[in-house]
């Protein structure tokens, strides 16, 4: 038994048009049953690539984990005449935009606020109706809760669904059935924690053309309830520090397979997007009451678009991030600490350079064929550092932080289930930043796609048991030297660390470590 089944409830995104509202609440699903097929190359070239299909969220809970839907009778658990007991394996669709449509709604769309309070009201539905008690006879027991008070839920939302989620657990005047202390976990996919820009624009506050205002950071701040923060700092990606340790944010990082208003969305949104969403606006971080950020909630990032047929949420790739944070058993944060830079011989003492630092990190669990995070250059996803920012901190503070990206790991998908250590591979490198003088181009030296520090890192963690701690073994790709046990320490808040260094002593060059924060899910 996995104590971390619970109800999950999905939110779905933004529907921008009258049809497209239509579409949504005629669909029981809201789209979370809409599978992808994509091609896969194959070492012959003589024969056709082969198809590569991912069934849906809805259908893979159902048949890796047991999840059912509620739908009885043709009957939603909301509806009158709903009878039954839910069991703790079922996946619920929250169809807020019912009211909306011309379908069974008024055609009036109603306010973020008032989808929030929605959301309240249906998770004490669900409490309700959620099995407590001995298990009926032929019943898993799994699927019961003791008490009344053990009783949790996920929330998965995609897009705006993701807001209308924050909104739900940020603002209290939202939360009249008072549920938020119920919500154990939250995943988004693809939301715009920080609002959407077009041509690099936030936008505006008086659009209210599709309800596109609720975008507006603004609007968002308000039914958010940032209050003083929004107003320091102009961010509205800020939730509580009591809440960081629920998110897990899901970011897209293809725009051109979004299609959306024939192309025109992803041609505004520009690079570093999906599409729709800026790459940048896509996670959540915590803060300290005065805009200071403090922990960074889980992100992971993939190359899928906001939505479609190639699309973030019927995706292999966010899907196993999804189950590996609801149901896994450790979450590993990657973080890289630069210990110093040097520049090119030519460029030494020159107090008019600046580069940009560009790091680059790909993680793949062992015996699979994709990766849970995904930055690259290419892509515009890598996380970036200029050197004016960097020499500086490595000046006043010793060093500087730069966060990758989260991975989840189990052992439920482990290629040895008879093997407690989990592992996977990451490819982690720093691009050779192009230089400027005075803000000009340095050509001399310049090699295109070259870089600094590329290898590949090999991670084996085994969770503690009852005679042993942690234990992680690691090894860099490049050395040839069998697997090292690394040295273990723990951060403020009791957290397993480890620290693995790397260096390119030459110039240019870069120095540090690769620092994985290690927390049980459980």
């Amino acid at each position: 038994m996995s104590h971390n089944y619970h109800p999950i409830i999905y939110v779905r995104g933004y529907a921008m048009t009258r049809s497209e509202i239509d579409e949504t609440t005629a669909d029981p699903f809201c789209g979370f049953n809409l599978g992808s097929t994509v091609y896969r190359a194959t070492p012959d070239k003589d024969k056709p690539a082969k198809k590569f299909i991912f069934e849906s969220p809805v259908i893979r809970l159902h048949s890796d984990f047991g999840y059912s839907d509620v739908f009885e009778n043709g009957l939603d658990i909301m509806d009158s005449g709903w009878e039954g007991t839910l069991p703790r394996r079922s996946i619920i669709i929250y169809h807020y935009y019912e009211q909306a449509s011309t379908l069974l709604g008024r055609g009036k769309t109603p306010t973020i606020s008032d989808f929030a309070t929605g959301l309240s009201h249906l998770l004490k539905r669900v409490q309700e109706l959620v099995q407590v008690g001995p298990p009926a006879q032929g019943t898993e027991a799994e699927d019961y809760y003791a008490t009344p008070e053990e009783f949790k839920c996920h929330l998965v939302a995609h897009s705006m669904g993701g807001l209308v989620c924050r909104a739900f657990l940020q603002n209290p005047a939202l939360d009249p059935a008072q549920m938020r202390g119920t919500v154990a976990k939250i995943f988004t996919y693809a939301t715009p924690h920080n609002g959407i820009e077009m041509a690099g624009v936030n936008v505006p506050s008086w659009l209210s053309l599709n309800d596109m205002s609720n975008f507006n950071r603004d609007n968002m701040a308000e039914y958010l309830g940032l209050g003083g923060v929004y107003a320091l700092t102009n961010r509205v990606d800020w939730v509580p520090e009591e809440l960081v340790h629920k998110f897990f944010c899901m970011v897209g990082t293809n725009r051109n397979d979004y299609e959306v208003a024939m192309g025109a969305s992803r041609t505004f949104a520009g690079h570093g997007s999906d599409g729709l969403v800026r790459i940048e606006n896509a996670s959540v971080w915590g803060h300290d009451g005065n805009g200071r950020p403090t922990t960074p909630c889980a992100t992971a990032y993939t190359y899928r678009s906001h939505s479609g047929y190639f699309g973030i949420v019927n995706s292999e790739e966010a899907y196993q991030n999804l189950i590996r944070f609801l149901f896994g058993d450790l979450r590993v944060d990657i973080w890289c600490d630069v210990n110093s830079v040097s520049l090119p011989d030519a460029l030494q003492g020159n107090a008019q350079v600046d580069a940009l630092y560009q790091f680059e990190v790909l993680a793949a669990p062992r015996g699979k064929r994709w990766y849970l995070t995904r930055r690259v250059s290419e892509e515009d996803s890598v996380a970036c550092c200029s050197h004016t920012d960097l020499t500086a901190a490595l000046q006043n503070q010793g060093g500087k932080s730069i966060y990758l990206s989260t991975s989840c790991l189990g052992s439920t998908w482990k290629v040895d289930p008879s093997n407690d250590t989990l592992s996977y591979s990451l490819m982690f490198a720093v691009r050779s930043p192009d230089y400027e003088v005075n803000r000009a181009f340095w050509f001399d030296g310049h090699y295109e796609g070259s870089k600094l520090y590329s290898d590949e890192l090999m991670v084996e963690i085994t969770p503690p048991k009852a005679d042993a701690g942690w234990s992680v073994r690691y090894r860099w790709g490049s050395s040839g030297q069998t697997m090292q046990q690394a040295v273990l320490s723990s951060d403020e808040q009791g957290r397993a660390v480890v620290s693995v260094a790397f260096a390119n002593n030459q110039a240019p060059g870069i120095a540090g470590a690769l620092r994985f924060v290690v927390t049980s899910l459980h």
